[in-house]
C-alpha cells in the first residue's frame, strides 16, 4: 500500500471510531508495524490534521474536521461508476477488489447531494462473457509488466496442441469476450497476443527485459488489434 493511501485510511478509521483507535489496532488493520503508525500519525498532525491523543492510550479525531470534497459533475460521478462497475467484466479478481475500494473512497468524500449517484446508479452493467483464466494470476502477469520480467507460459491453440513459451509481457488488452496478454515470443521472435484462458501454466522469470523507453510497447500498440481467433 502507498503511505498516501495509509494516511487516508488512518484519517477514515479514526473518522468512523466510536473512541480512541490505538496505534497496534491501526497497525493490525493496515498490515504495518505500531512504528510506521506513530510515523503517520505524526506526518499527519503536521499537516494540521487534528488528531489528538498518544502512544498506550489511542487516538481521535477531533469532530468538525473532514476531507475536502472531491468536486465532480454528475456525468463525472456516473463514468466511474460505470466504469468500476464494467471492471467486472475483465474476471480479474484484484482489479475487481481495487474497483470497489475506489468506489468506497470516492463516495466517503463526496457531497451528499451527489453521493448517492454513485452508491446506486440508475444503471446496468452486462458481466460480460470472458472466460475466467484459471492457469496464470492476473495480478501477477501485471506485475510482471510493470517489472519488466520474463515469464514462462504453457499455451494452448485452439486445436489444444501446447506448446512452451518464454515471453516478454508488454500490455493487457481487454475485449467484452476476451482478456490478452500482449507479448514479444522469444520462440517465434515476433510479437504475438495470448488469450489469457488459454495459458495452462504460467511462471515469472528472474531475467528482465529491455523495454527500450516505451519501444516496445508502441510498436506492438502499431499492430492491428483484431481479437485473434486460433493460435499466438
Amino acid at each position: 500500500m502507498r503511505r498516501s493511501d495509509r494516511l487516508f485510511d488512518i484519517i477514515q478509521r479514526l473518522r468512523t471510531a466510536r473512541g480512541p483507535t490505538t496505534a497496534a489496532r491501526l497497525a493490525a488493520e493496515l498490515e504495518v508495524t505500531p512504528r510506521t503508525i506513530y510515523r503517520d500519525i505524526a506526518t499527519l498532525q503536521a499537516r494540521r490534521v487534528p488528531i489528538d491523543g498518544e502512544a498506550g492510550v489511542g487516538y481521535i479525531l477531533r469532530k468538525g474536521f473532514d476531507l475536502p470534497p472531491l468536486m465532480f459533475t454528475i456525468d463525472e460521478v456516473e463514468a466511474i461508476a460505470v466504469g468500476a462497475r464494467m471492471v467486472g467484466r475483465l474476471r480479474d479478481p484484484k482489479l475487481q477488489e481495487a474497483a470497489e475500494s475506489v468506489l468506497a473512497k470516492v463516495t466517503v468524500v463526496l457531497p451528499e447531494t451527489i453521493r448517492s449517484a454513485l452508491a446506486n446508479p440508475q444503471m446496468f452493467v452486462s458481466p460480460g462473457i470472458a472466460a475466467t483464466a484459471e492457469g496464470i494470476d492476473l495480478a501477477g502477469l501485471r506485475g510482471a509488466i510493470r517489472d519488466s520480467r520474463k515469464l514462462h507460459i504453457v499455451y494452448a491453440d485452439i486445436n489444444g496442441r501446447r506448446s512452451n513459451r518464454t515471453i516478454w509481457p508488454i500490455a493487457m488488452a481487454y475485449y467484452v469476450d476476451v482478456t490478452l496478454v500482449g507479448a514479444w515470443c522469444e520462440l517465434r521472435a515476433d510479437y504475438r497476443n495470448f488469450r489469457v484462458e488459454r495459458i495452462q501454466g504460467a511462471r515469472v522469470l528472474d531475467e528482465h527485459f529491455d523495454q527500450d523507453g516505451g519501444r516496445l510497447f508502441r510498436e506492438w500498440s502499431a499492430l492491428p488489434k483484431e481479437r485473434p481467433q486460433g493460435a499466438a
